[in-house]
């Protein structure tokens, strides 16, 4: 049986399902297409209509979206990565769902603005309502997080993958979490998890 193969760059949301491969410590095939006119090739095209990374083939499955694969992967490959149970399974994909619902779209903006638009031509207006828009559920992550380590109790999961792995972002603008100790004591055991630094290290 071949191994799965992994198609994207770790400098874009491909990271999350690299980093979910490293985390898995399984034999895989990462093929670093980017975000630019590899995306658009007709043989990537092919694979992902979408012409967007990541994609994953394993076997007969063909899938994309990040927070899909991973949901995927963890289950198949992941052993304790991924819940047994209904309940904890869908607090999961809550989870999972959540990071690119209420996170993505207010830390997209602050990255549009800080890192792709020249910074005399900046809207501060936008950084800062986008920044004010995050406090709400940061809030709600930071008391969840009160209550044990990670997103699901005691032990690293998938759900803590997925939505450390979307805020990286914000975190890397230099976010101010001192109001939210508990998020900034949970990503700092997130992301010193040897598989990140093993995925970032990917096309370097």
């Amino acid at each position: 049986m071949s191994k799965p193969k992994l198609y994207g760059i770790c400098d874009s949301r491909a990271l999350r399902s690299i980093w979910m491969m490293e985390e898995l410590g399984i034999d895989y095939e990462h093929i670093p297409v980017n975000f630019m006119e590899e995306s658009k090739a007709p043989e990537y095209l092919e694979v992902n209509p979408n012409g967007r990374i990541p994609a994953l083939v394993d076997g007969d499955v063909v899938m994309c979206e990040s927070m899909a694969i991973n949901l995927y992967l963890a289950k198949k490959y992941g052993k304790d990565l991924y819940p047994t149970d209904p309940a904890t399974e869908a607090k999961a994909w809550q989870w999972s769902v959540w990071a690119i619902s209420e996170i993505e779209p207010l830390q997209m903006q602050i990255v549009v603005q800080k890192v792709f638009i020249p910074e005399e031509k900046r809207n501060q207006k936008v950084i800062d309502r986008a920044s004010k828009g995050l406090i709400r559920p940061f809030k709600v992550l930071n008391d969840v997080l009160a209550k044990h380590d990670f997103l699901l109790g005691a032990q690293f999961t998938v759900a803590d993958l997925n939505l450390s792995s979307v805020m990286l972002l914000i975190e890397s603008m230099q976010f101010d979490f001192t109001d939210f100790p508990n998020i900034q004591a949970w990503m700092k055991r997130c992301y010193d998890r040897p598989s990140l630094a093993k995925a970032q290290a990917k096309n370097k």
